[in-house]
């Protein structure tokens, strides 16, 4: 277990060297000079003096060499030190600081709202007999998934906000002014958990050992509830990491849309004016937020099934059942294990 925990650190460790050095890359080589954009925005098409310019340049570290700046906003960032805002003069972990709690509390309200309305879809799909029902009950996440972003947005305040005033439309005072931009996060998000899910139950579905448990005299409620939703979660808790990712980018939409101020604003902001520091601090954040999220939900597998072999785990990168188990061939980064313990002996 210690072998693999440490794995999994080195590897999230490697994953934010990477994004850091790539989100550097990309921002400081680019071929635009950020402090003559910021001068020229603050200016307002006035000229703008060359001492002044140099004299920022020097101020920010933008004179030195790609390796020297490179190395320096390693060193710095590695303290803790984001630098700072080109635009505000402000240091970039305040800005993330006062940012960050309103995003993560959008974001967290849409995960909920997105495992609940996802799981329900999947299992309620999975559960009925009726054919007309499961196959309106699974058209809805291809539709989810199809649906931008920013228009289910607008259709939601037009109707909640503009036509029956149940919402308000804009701002971050108080829990109202959450519900529509993460009802907006959302419904892409539950509907990944539901194709996921929905196609994890179907396949323990076909299990021996369903059909074990049905011979039994078992229902269908109690196969579902204590054996097949069970060993299908493990591929949805997969997808569970990924989407926090996918809500902190969609959080630029809402956030816009709704005109809240959060992380998404904070990078719709500084992309527009090149503040570059706040951009890379974003990115950094970002990163770390995503990786300990991943890494959360793989220490949580072998809670979730204990026949998780993590003695092979550290050695090759990979969460590995045993070979029987493998055999079911349920998509997802853990397939669906063999049959249950009670259902094998009594079998």
């Amino acid at each position: 277990m210690t072998r693999y925990v440490l794995g999994r650190v080195l590897a999230a460790a490697a994953v934010l060297w990477a994004a850091f050095t790539v989100s550097f890359v990309v921002l400081y080589l680019l071929p635009s000079d950020p402090v003559s954009v910021m001068l020229d925005n603050a200016s307002a098409g006035q000229s703008v003096d060359p001492a002044q310019v140099a004299a920022l340049r020097a101020r920010y570290g933008f004179d030195q060499g790609p390796l020297q700046q490179y190395l320096s906003q390693l060193g710095h960032t590695l303290t803790g030190d984001l630098g700072t805002s080109l635009s505000s003069g402000a240091p970039v972990r305040e800005l993330i600081g006062q940012a960050l709690p309103q995003t993560a509390a959008l974001a967290g309200l849409a995960l909920v709202i997105a495992v609940v309305v996802g799981g329900g879809v999947a299992l309620l799909a999975s559960w009925t007999r009726s054919d007309r029902l499961r196959g309106l009950l699974l058209a809805l996440p291809p539709l989810g998934v199809a649906v931008p972003g920013f228009w289910v947005g607008l259709l939601l305040l037009q109707l909640f906000s503009f036509r029956w005033y149940w919402f308000p439309a804009v701002g971050n005072e108080g829990f109202a002014s959450l519900v529509l931009p993460a009802v907006t996060l959302a419904i892409p998000a539950s509907a990944s958990v539901a194709q996921v899910l929905a196609q994890g139950l179907d396949a323990a579905w076909r299990s021996p050992y369903v059909e074990t448990a049905l011979a039994k005299g078992a229902t269908r409620t109690r196969v579902l509830t204590r054996h097949v939703v069970r060993n299908a979660v493990l591929p949805a808790l997969t997808v569970l990491g990924v989407l926090v990712g996918h809500l902190l980018a969609g959080s630029v939409v809402a956030e816009t849309v709704f005109s809240r101020q959060g992380f998404g604003r904070l990078v719709e902001e500084a992309v527009t004016v090149q503040d570059i520091p706040v951009v890379q601090g974003l990115v950094v954040v970002a990163a770390v937020v995503f990786v300990l999220v991943n890494l959360l939900v793989d220490l949580a597998y072998p809670l979730l099934d204990p026949r998780i072999d993590l003695t092979a785990a550290a050695g090759r990168g990979l969460l590995r059942l045993p070979r029987r188990s493998r055999s079911a061939g349920v998509p997802g980064r853990a397939a669906v294990p063999a049959a249950p313990a009670e259902l094998r002996s009594a079998a």
